[in-house]
């Protein structure tokens, strides 16, 4: 489907009815930012996707409960500084503590919030800190919230990540927001290390989820930095219905116009997080072609995408296509090799299995060029691959492997 949609401002508080706040409560030791709260002034159907680590969150079993009781809700509280993971009984019931905390401060019932934290993990929240600064953000909450929410929720992040879009459903527009945060400990097996979505449309619980499940699939499980997945992995969306747009309650074009666009969002976010990704300074694409299906092409495109001799390979300057060609091998994906064709850029390196020749000073100057660090226009590598006749096709992205992310993570905790 052709994009039918145009970015707007305002992240995660364009859609109607939405407010959001981001201060600092002391939860982190670097007084930066640290308590996020999401708001919907009408109870929102609410979905969500989680980690599938056996060591999850107590924020995500809380969660998880939460949504296969009651498919709607009206707040998202997120802390930042300590994950809440691996803390066993009192980690849970401190999270039960914080959704009714919050409830308490908006008048509303503790079923209707949800929560998400990120930090280290094997610490509880700072509960004292978080009492006291629950009252403070709710005091905070805001129309035009969004950035100071997407600031609290990150953590080695170099910066925050936010998209808004906006399209037309029954002449009336529809908006879609969200903000994520993310960089190291990125591999997702199902979503991301933490995502938050608003939309204004109304729609059933269970499109909205299914939606969203697709719509995590083609973007947050497409992504990687590290190869590792978080404890604490969630992506949590909310519709209210305050566009006032016929309700989506079937699959038909609304829904898939919808659906587009809420991937869209996702795939925004996910790259942003690549791009951001510890000691990154490019961000990686790999568009895989000729496969028997989506899947199968996804999961080639996301190997190469997390190879650590690619990354490093890129990192270095290094145009080894024959890294690229291994890690599309090892995918457990089955193709014949003489098919193979892989690009960088626009040089073609191998041609239905043969190796061509190729101007390597170029290659290399090609990524030099994409060294430009994040955010720049010029800082993403594509690497394409085709491997058959098939018609599935799918993309993933992931980042270069610098020295910078051996020293971030060696001291995480020190």
């Amino acid at each position: 489907m052709a994009e039918d949609w145009q970015k707007i401002t305002g992240g995660i508080t364009a859609p109607r009815g939405y407010q959001a706040a981001g201060i600092t409560a002391g939860l982190k030791p670097s007084g930066l930012p640290d308590l996020a709260l999401i708001f919907s002034e009408v109870e929102a159907i609410a979905a969500g996707v989680f980690t599938t680590s056996q060591v999850k969150a107590a924020c995500v079993e809380y969660c998880r409960q939460r949504l296969q009781a009651k498919h709607s809700a009206r707040a998202i509280l997120c802390n930042a500084g300590q994950a809440n993971a691996a803390t066993g009984t009192q980690g849970y019931l401190d999270a039960s503590e914080s959704a009714m905390a919050v409830a308490q401060a908006l008048n509303i019932s503790s079923e209707s919030v949800l929560l998400a934290s990120t930090g280290v993990i094997g610490q509880r929240i700072k509960m004292d800190a978080l009492r006291s600064g629950i009252p403070k953000v709710v005091a905070a909450l805001s129309e035009t919230g969004s950035d100071a929410a997407a600031g609290a929720i990150i953590t080695t992040d170099l910066v925050t990540k936010s998209i808004a879009l906006e399209t037309t459903i029954g002449d009336r527009p529809v908006r879609i927001g969200g903000i994520a945060k993310g960089s190291g400990m990125i591999h997702p097996n199902m979503a991301t290390m933490l995502a938050f979505v608003t939309c204004d449309a109304v729609v059933s619980p269970h499109l909205w989820q299914q939606m969203l499940a697709r719509a995590a699939d083609r973007s947050f499980n497409s992504i990687t930095v590290d190869g590792d997945t978080s404890t604490n992995d969630s992506l949590i969306a909310l519709a209210n219905g305050q566009s006032r747009t016929p309700a989506i309650t079937e699959w038909g074009a609304e829904a898939e116009k919808l659906e587009a666009m809420l991937t869209a969002v996702c795939q925004h976010l996910a790259k942003a997080i690549a791009r951001d990704g510890e000691g990154a300074t490019c961000l990686i694409e790999v568009e895989v072609t000729g496969a028997h299906d989506e899947l199968s092409a996804r999961q080639i495109a996301k190997t190469i995408a997390g190879s650590s001799l690619v990354k490093s390979a890129i990192f270095g300057r290094d145009p080894n296509w024959g890294r690229i060609a291994a890690a599309g091998g090892r995918a457990g994906v089955p193709f014949e090799q003489e098919n193979l064709q892989i690009k960088l850029g626009n040089f073609l390196m191998l041609e239905n299995g043969q190796p061509l020749q190729f101007d390597r000073a170029a290659a290399s100057a090609y990524l030099k060029k994409a060294a430009g660090g994040a955010y720049l226009q010029q800082d993403t590598v594509l690497i394409s691959v085709n491997v058959g006749n098939g018609y599935g096709s799918g993309k993933a992205w992931g980042c270069d492997l610098s020295y910078d992310y051996v020293r971030i993570n060696a001291e995480y905790t020190t």
